[in-house]
């Protein structure tokens, strides 16, 4: 075991150095605990929850494991709601093929962190809140370190986590190129990194421990990460594969024959950059489209789309996050995955 991954395991509490990712909407209380049964640090994903559910679900996860529970939240700025004209024009074909109107309301948005969570995350008191797109303002950060939780941030490059580590973040995830799901950059501009190259410079230029993201789905890749200095690994698409996930039907089979050239950076489904399998609306519009309004905003008008779509098991218009390392991953329980990729974590040397 390496010196980073014995301070991990001493702060945060778990018995093997993996993290399983909180993937919105996909994961939930039968992955953390799960996760949480197997050794590793459980995850769940708070960015679609209310406060009430937080505390509900945290606490059926407490009910039935002992372990590290993370609770992981969105700091991104919500704008002003933009004209969606030009992105309404944009999805009007498929309006027409799939006989369905575009939507009157909008649907309820991701929020940031806000005081209502605050007080969610003192109910609970996990031993890890985690935060993607930055971190929430100092009074708020103040009140999750004084519950006692331990803080992770999120970083795609090294001057996002040398601001991380500057405001006291206890741990940082090294988030790279091949991750699936949103990129979680905050500062000016998005210049994408390999976690190869990612890791030993983020580990060089802080002093917390470090967790690798992206491309993890086998023994292979835990053990290279570790051996580039990380201190754990965190770990999304391969769970999306076990039983104990929560994938739709059509995404699943999906992830069953996908390879890493299935896996694309796209905006089309939220506005912000974020990786998964191709489908009908990038095939046709391209990946990524100007026309698509800024985080969250592009979800509303995709909204009535996707749900005529996945009502018909058609994936034409859903988010089917995946990493390049989807090809890498197999159906099996999450006990079974967790403990696969956490010895190999275990017994791999750090090069520092």
């Amino acid at each position: 075991m390496s010196a980073a991954t014995r301070a991990f395991l001493a702060i945060t509490g778990a018995r093997l150095p993996v993290v399983q990712a909180p993937m919105a909407n996909f994961a939930g209380v039968e992955l953390a605990i799960a996760a949480i049964g197997a050794g590793a640090i459980g995850s769940l994903p708070c960015a679609v929850l209310d406060p009430d559910a937080v505390i509900a679900q945290a606490g059926a996860v407490r009910a039935a494991a002992t372990g590290p529970l993370n609770l992981n939240f969105f700091c991104h700025i919500l704008g002003p709601v933009p004209d969606e004209g030009e992105w309404r024009g944009a999805l009007s074909r498929f309006y027409a093929d799939e006989g369905v109107e575009p939507p009157t309301t909008a649907p309820p948005l991701r929020r940031p962190f806000d005081a209502a969570m605050a007080d969610a995350v003192e109910a609970v008191r996990p031993e890890i809140v985690s935060f993607h797109f930055g971190l929430p303002d100092a009074a708020l950060l103040a009140r999750v370190r004084a519950s006692g939780a331990r803080i992770f941030g999120n970083a795609t490059n090294v001057a996002e986590a040398r601001h991380l580590a500057a405001r006291g973040c206890d741990a940082i995830v090294a988030q790279g190129f091949e991750a699936g799901g949103h990129a979680g950059h905050f500062l000016s501009g998005h210049h994408p990194v390999g976690l190869l190259a990612l890791v030993p410079q983020i580990v060089d230029a802080v002093h917390v421990p470090v967790i690798a993201a992206g491309g993890i789905a086998d023994e292979h890749a835990a053990a290279a990460a570790i051996a580039l200095g990380a201190a754990a690994v965190q770990v999304g698409t391969a769970y999306l594969r076990t039983p104990e996930a929560r994938p739709s039907a059509a995404h699943r089979r999906r992830l069953e024959t996908a390879t890493a050239d299935d896996s694309v950076f796209t905006n089309l489904f939220t506005g912000g950059l974020a990786r998964g399998l191709r489908n009908r609306l990038t095939d046709t519009l391209g990946p990524v489209s100007d026309a698509a309004p800024p985080f969250p905003y592009a979800s509303a008008a995709l909204a009535p789309l996707r749900a005529h779509a996945e009502g018909q098991g058609r994936d034409d218009f859903s988010p089917l996050w995946a990493g390049q390392g989807v090809a890498l991953a197999r159906a099996e329980p999450a006990a079974a995955l967790t403990g696969r990729l956490g010895a190999a974590a275990l017994s791999a040397g750090s090069f520092a």
